[in-house]
């Protein structure tokens, strides 16, 4: 790691695979709050999950890896993702429908 590790950073990701209706959406914002980090997760059309999240980079890799796992009930094929600038937009993590 870095001296930066600790630095503010924003993340997207869309995740793909058995991840929606399995409680995918909760179990990314319970990691979420767990780690600190604001933002939101969302179900999409095309049957992806996408996540919009801001935090520590640190916590924020280790939100990624926890994400490629997912939750028992789902299965996650893959995940995309992107860093981005820190905004400092959000208060907290929600679910977004």
């Amino acid at each position: 790691m870095t001296e930066q590790s600790d630095e503010l950073a924003g993340l997207q990701a869309f995740v793909s695979g058995n991840v929606q209706g399995v409680g995918f959406r909760y179990f990314a914002m319970s990691v979420a709050k767990e780690l600190g980090l604001t933002g939101w997760v969302r179900n999409l059309y095309d049957g992806n999950v996408q996540v919009v999240a801001e935090g520590k980079r640190t916590s924020l890799e280790t939100f990624l890896e926890r994400l490629r796992q997912g939750p028992r009930s789902g299965r996650v094929e893959e995940v995309r993702f992107s860093w981005l600038p820190y905004q400092g937009n959000f208060d907290r993590f929600n679910v977004r429908f």
